[in-house]
């Protein structure tokens, strides 16, 4: 960028380390925020033309794959780009990131086939996992402490509306146009997020030394990661977790983990520097990261399931029941950064308050049942995902705080790869617990007379695929197993459909009220978090290609 040099601060009592006039921190801000938003609303934008993508293409055993690629890839990526960025600099595996995200959306639109689509979308992961990271990071760069926790909630809060925004024009584009566009829409955006970026953005280089890219660690943490993804996300549904292959996927997970630690300790510039498990704040922040996700994703996941199969929503009404959980996550990052910013960065008491607030809005999710209203629940779940969403900007803030300049790529990019990890192992657990408390809770609630009519064998059966109870089309299915006609049968099937109801809602009850367990130790970690007053300035070296340029 020409004349760049000339918003260095060498004065280092000012604010910034690198100056940028208003004008172009708006456009960067803008850049920044966009791209977040486009790899934000991909994720869930897919979800509503998953079912027609199925129609049109086939392949309903790879369905899952389709989102689980995309999760693993972008998990992978998160820490890889972090230290990357912390050695060559933030702007060119920002254009990377969103040129590949873009190409591959394109790609994925075009597909043929599942395996297409599949292999695309894994690519589209990596590309928005070098996005989140390096939006999160860059503005660090731009801002000192003290002022990036305004913006970083502002950052916290595209996740938010792109959850609000991402199901309904996902359903618009593809009844109107067709799912192919629900990928082409990110084109146009992609393209001008790259001018934007490309012509306005500040390449700012650490420095000009030779690295020592840590192939050895990448790799390792690549066949760390993916395995033991896989073995969450299939483990109890696809394959039973004692099975060889489950087994097989921990063990292999486990093993390259041990070899990860040895090679990092050796590496010239590891891939996830020792600072990262010796920084008490670090170290603190990604537990809480880590265990409070495990209880969040579970509400996410599972507070849609209790709308449709326990009190009959349909997919799209459930949705809209969802829209003002995702409002309330919104503000409360936005507020968060606002208050954090206002009480000069006292971000443990600030982080416990969020996690609390979140525990007592998941408490009374607990004590939902059949007979609860809907606002009842819409109004718990926003009090809950307010309390989560203040979490975001201030253990993002925290986290850039504890580290010098030369850290804040792979420090911001542990917060989402715990995060990720973290709730792929909720998910597991609660996966678990919901199945073995279903199927028991379902037997107890058939009526004696049923149970005198239909085998164990076949209630056990009902028990193990309850869809009856969010797709009408399994009706039949469900009387042909109760094995009686007419209108005995017909009663019968209601009450069965009683039973499934009483026990779903029984066992997604449980599921939150563990999730506050896990909550409330998260809350306890917060509540010793290591606080550091917010530093006033980001110590940014003068980037010697810069002033070259401007001479």
């Amino acid at each position: 960028m020409k004349n760049q040099s000339k918003y260095l601060e060498a004065n280092t009592k000012s604010n910034y380390a690198y100056s940028l006039p208003k004008k172009q921190v708006i456009t960067v801000m803008v850049g920044t925020m966009l791209a977040l938003f486009l790899s934000s609303l991909d994720q869930t934008v897919v979800g509503t033309a998953m079912p027609r993508i199925i129609t049109d293409l086939g392949g309903f055993s790879q369905y899952t794959w389709v989102t689980t690629i995309y999760i693993i890839t972008s998990a992978i990526a998160t820490p890889v780009t972090g230290k990357l960025t912390d050695m060559f600099g933030r702007k060119i595996f920002f254009i990377i990131g969103v040129s590949l995200f873009t190409l591959a959306s394109l790609a994925c639109g075009f597909s043929q086939n599942m395996l297409q689509i599949i292999i695309f979308r894994g690519l589209q992961g990596i590309g928005s996992g070098m996005i989140s990271i390096n939006a999160f990071t860059i503005i660090a760069d731009i801002f000192p402490p003290t002022q990036l926790v305004k913006y970083q909630g502002y950052m916290s809060s595209v996740f938010g509306l792109s959850s609000v925004l991402g199901p309904t024009l996902g359903g618009f584009l593809t009844d109107a146009l067709s799912w192919h566009w629900v990928f082409f829409i990110n084109v146009p955006l992609g393209v001008l997020i790259l001018i934007l970026f490309i012509c306005f953005f500040p390449d700012i280089q650490p420095d000009k030394r030779k690295h020592r890219i840590d192939y050895w660690g990448v790799t390792l943490l690549v066949l760390t990661v993916v395995p033991l993804m896989l073995a969450l996300t299939y483990g109890g549904s696809m394959y039973p977790w004692g099975s060889a292959y489950i087994i097989g996927l921990f063990a292999f997970a486990a093993t390259m983990l041990i070899l990860l630690i040895q090679v990092e300790r050796h590496a010239a510039e590891p891939i996830l520097p020792k600072e990262l498990f010796t920084n008490a704040i670090i170290i603190n922040v990604n537990i809480i990261q880590f265990i409070g996700s495990m209880g969040q994703f579970s509400v996410i996941t599972f507070l849609p399931l209790f709308f449709q199969g326990v009190l009959g929503a349909s997919a799209t009404m459930s949705g809209n029941y969802m829209i003002p959980m995702s409002l309330g996550m919104l503000a409360g990052a936005m507020l968060a950064g606002q208050v954090l910013s206002l009480i000069k960065g006292h971000y443990r008491i600030l982080g416990a308050a969020g996690n609390a607030l979140a525990c007592v809005g998941i408490l009374l999710l607990s004590r939902i049942d059949v007979n609860t209203s809907y606002l009842y629940i819409v109004v718990w779940s926003t009090i809950a995902a307010f309390g989560l969403g203040s979490g975001f900007p201030i253990y993002t803030v925290a986290l850039q705080n504890a580290v010098p300049r030369k850290m804040l790529g792979v420090a911001t990019s542990s917060g989402p790869f715990f995060r990720s990890i973290g709730g792929a192992v909720g998910l597991a657990i609660m996966g678990s617990i919901l199945n073995n408390r279903f199927a028991m809770e379902f037997i107890s609630q058939v009526p004696a007379d049923i149970q005198a009519v239909v085998s164990p064998e076949k209630l056990s059966e009902i028990s193990q695929n309850p869809q009856a109870l969010v797709n009408s089309g399994a009706l039949p299915q469900l009387q042909a197993l109760i094995g009686q006609a007419g209108s005995q049968a017909e009663a019968m099937v209601q009450e069965v459909l009683h039973a499934l109801r009483l026990a779903l809602s029984s066992s997604i009850s449980l599921v939150f009220l563990i999730a506050v367990a896990f909550g409330l130790i998260a809350t306890g970690f917060a509540c010793f978090t290591k606080e550091i007053p917010l530093r006033d300035h980001n110590n940014l070296p003068q980037p010697e290609n810069d002033s070259h340029k401007s001479k």
